[in-house]
């Protein structure tokens, strides 16, 4: 700087800088990009509700799956001379009518409820996918037939029918019979869901792509188009699952959906609508430990639901 500067003319100039402005204002992010269930996930395990119905569905499956866990009773071994007594040592919740064990007549009776639920959810969805996923994917002449089809079976009543189907076999119920009878008749929304949502995806470029580079149309629609349609199709999915659970209940309540010989909540609350009355525990205490499963899995599709909406995520 030059020394001939008059008073107030001296200013200070500073170094110059060597790294350059891309070096400055560069972000330094070598992490993978999030995905969408990564972006759910996020927001799921900040949710009270999720946790909650969590418990629930892991406690519900457990006592399906082992319900030695929870109790040594035999629910089958019942004598009448305990008829409708109270709680005693070893039998926490009392007996039923029949002198039952009502503690573990609701722990094996989660099993069948469970495996009804779980596998109609199942052969719904599988279903419920292919029509779905074919009627969107090629649509035209294809599309308009399985839409009828849908129709069709969207028009008759779940419930009813598996209540006349069931008349028909009642002679042959069993937990497959039921599975089967709910699946056929519930996958009609599941089919809805899937056919809208491949219909907004397989236009994306990437699906373009791929039928630029020769790649089948299974393919595309196995590995592009499904697992980016899986997300409404789980939801509504784990919504039902809870639904299929109060169909089975109800038939089995009716007497016309699992036999006897198998434990389910439906039968017992069928059994103990008597003693509403007289004691009131034997019907109630069922009729809880299906509504809190139930109520799980609808929780659990409401929590699932608003993770995976972009509108409800926080920036």
């Amino acid at each position: 700087m030059s020394n001939n500067l008059l008073p107030g003319q001296d200013h200070f100039v500073n170094k110059v800088d060597e790294t350059g402005l891309g070096a400055v204002d560069a972000v330094a992010d070598e992490s993978a990009p999030s995905s969408v269930w990564g972006e759910a996930w996020k927001q799921l395990r900040r949710r009270p509700l999720f946790w909650v119905a969590l418990v629930i569905i892991v406690v519900s499956v457990l006592m399906a799956v082992v319900p030695q866990l929870f109790t040594s009773q035999d629910p089958t071994y019942c004598t009448l001379e305990n008829s409708l007594q109270g709680p005693t040592k070893g039998h926490v919740f009392g007996f039923d009518k029949q002198g039952c064990d009502l503690y573990s007549r609701i722990i094996y009776g989660a099993r069948a409820s469970i495996a009804v639920g779980i596998f109609s959810t199942l052969t719904a969805t599988i279903i419920g996918v292919i029509f779905g996923a074919l009627a969107g994917y090629f649509g035209g002449v294809l599309d308009a037939i399985l839409s009828r089809i849908v129709d069709i079976f969207f028009a008759i009543p779940m419930v009813l029918a598996a209540i006349v189907i069931m008349q028909m076999f009642k002679e042959h119920r069993s937990i497959w019979m039921v599975v089967i009878v709910l699946g056929v008749f519930g996958w009609t929304q599941i089919a809805r869901i899937t056919r809208g949502a491949v219909l907004s995806i397989k236009n994306e470029e990437y699906v373009t792509a791929a039928r630029t580079l020769g790649v089948s149309n299974i393919r595309i629609l196995l590995r592009h188009i499904l697992p980016n349609a899986a997300a409404p199709v789980i939801v509504y999915a784990t919504v039902a699952l809870g639904t299929f659970i109060v169909a089975e209940a109800t038939l089995s309540f009716m007497g016309i959906g699992l036999p006897s010989s198998i434990v389910s909540w439906g039968g017992d609350i069928s059994t103990a609508q008597q003693q509403l009355r007289t004691a009131p525990m034997v019907l109630f205490l069922p009729s809880i430990a299906l509504a809190l499963t139930v109520l799980s899995f609808i929780m659990m599709g409401d929590v699932i639901r608003d993770a995976l909406d972009p509108n409800q995520r926080k920036h």
